[in-house]
């Protein structure tokens, strides 16, 4: 297991060519508090800016990948402005010129599915699920979903994902071009390693500039982020969010 960042609930390495970012809060779900998206958004942005590291692993302890934002700590520390660790860390996903590689076991709820989005590749585990309950939590979608997946899946397929919070099943995502490739559980790092050697032997500048090619303006995905945050902290002060946030830790009480 690599060592810790000074945020025990992350453990982030660089050899020099590949940064690995691995949630280590499996107790909690890895579900992300601000601590830990200031620490990915500090690490992005220094391996962007250190000319050394090519690709970035994504990938987390324990049997899913993470229940999205951390709900309490989320409450306690809402976001505040384009500064703060949440907006930091969808800001950093969203213009990395790095090659980004999500690996993906288990559930990824809310901020976990959302953020593939913005990844070049993801590699998910057989058993891997996709959810966005938003809509279920009282709040509206983040990271530009609401603009990201109508345009990859259609309207309506999208509407049933972010509208209805339906589940999508790592097959059926692989169809709908959410994830790049499946893997055994088992099997889940060894193969978003594997795929992150074959980008290395690539020539480095052609496939910065691919990517750049690709994803050329960013500036409809952040504005479109900065519109949905508006909406986020909106409904955040809503008397639905609260009520729904109370029924959440009352059966999250019930069932512990």
């Amino acid at each position: 297991m690599p060592p810790a960042h000074a945020n025990t609930d992350i453990a982030i390495t660089d050899d020099g060519a590949i940064l690995r970012i691995h949630l280590t809060r499996p107790a909690k779900r890895n579900a992300l508090t601000s601590a830990m998206y200031a620490a990915i958004a500090d690490a992005l942005e220094n391996a962007a800016d250190d000319g050394t590291t090519r690709v970035v692993i994504f990938s987390s302890e324990g049997p899913l990948f993470t229940a999205g934002n951390d709900l309490l700590d989320f409450m306690n520390n809402p976001p505040a402005g384009e500064n703060s660790p949440v907006s930091r860390f969808l800001h950093g996903i969203a213009t990395s010129p790095l090659i980004l590689i999500a690996a993906v076991q288990g559930r990824a709820v809310g901020v976990g599915t959302t953020m593939l989005l913005h990844c070049d590749f993801v590699v998910a585990a057989q058993n891997a699920e996709l959810h966005m309950p938003f809509v279920d939590l009282a709040l509206v979608p983040e990271a530009a979903s609401s603009l990201l997946l109508p345009r990859l899946l259609g309207h309506q397929r999208a509407a049933r994902l972010l509208m209805l919070g339906e589940i999508c099943s790592a097959s059926n995502a692989l169809a709908l071009g959410l994830v790049s490739e499946l893997a055994a559980p088992e099997d889940l790092l060894t193969a978003a390693e594997a795929l992150a050697q074959r980008l290395l032997a690539k020539p480095a500048s052609a496939l910065r500039a691919s990517k750049a090619l690709m994803k050329p303006d960013h500036a409809p995905v952040l504005a479109h982020m900065k519109t949905e945050a508006a909406h986020f902290s909106a409904q955040l002060a809503s008397p639905e969010f609260h009520a729904n946030a109370a029924a959440f830790f009352a059966n999250k009480s019930k069932a512990s």
